[in-house]
């Protein structure tokens, strides 16, 4: 797992965790003390968001589970996957573009990194060097040409 990303996950789940072991019971018991339950404003928003943060830090132990399971040696040599760096030709702009293939927890399409699970992310992953592969994009479909490729692989080679 890359470890950006792995700390990023865990700051946030150290402060969830925070929030929801100091900051909501402070708040539950605050609120408590103003009596009259069924009416209370600041109860009901400081139960919810106990809720709330319950549920995303299952999510994020989850998502740290599944990344962590990660294996390089799964992710091939010569084919586009995780960590592959693209430069592909999209005929609908008639321009060269670079991508990176990343988590959904590093992605930021300005920087031309793209998750794996996005639309682009898995019509690319698999292709080879000179394959084309459409894809369906909110804006319409997409042809895109992949012409060069870096695997994860390469990457760790040239390092």
């Amino acid at each position: 797992m890359p470890e950006k990303v792995k700390k990023k996950l865990e700051e946030e789940i150290k402060l969830l965790e925070h929030e929801l072991t100091t900051e909501l019971p402070a708040e539950i018991k605050k609120a408590v003390a103003l009596g009259d339950l069924s009416e209370n404003a600041e109860y009901h928003m400081a139960k919810q968001r106990q809720v709330f943060v319950n549920a995303r830090l299952g999510q994020l132990k989850k998502r740290m589970g599944e990344l962590a399971m990660v294996n390089l040696t799964n992710i091939p040599h010569d084919r586009v996957g995780f960590g592959a760096t693209i430069v592909v030709f999209d005929s609908s702009k008639n321009e060269e573009i670079k991508y990176k293939l990343v988590t959904s927890e590093e992605s930021d399409v300005s920087q031309g990194l793209i998750s794996t699970t996005s639309p682009i992310g898995r019509a690319l992953l698999g292709k080879r060097v000179g394959e084309v592969t459409i894809v369906d994009t909110p804006n319409g479909k997409r042809e895109l040409e992949v012409l060069k490729l870096t695997t994860i692989h390469d990457t760790a080679e040239e390092q």
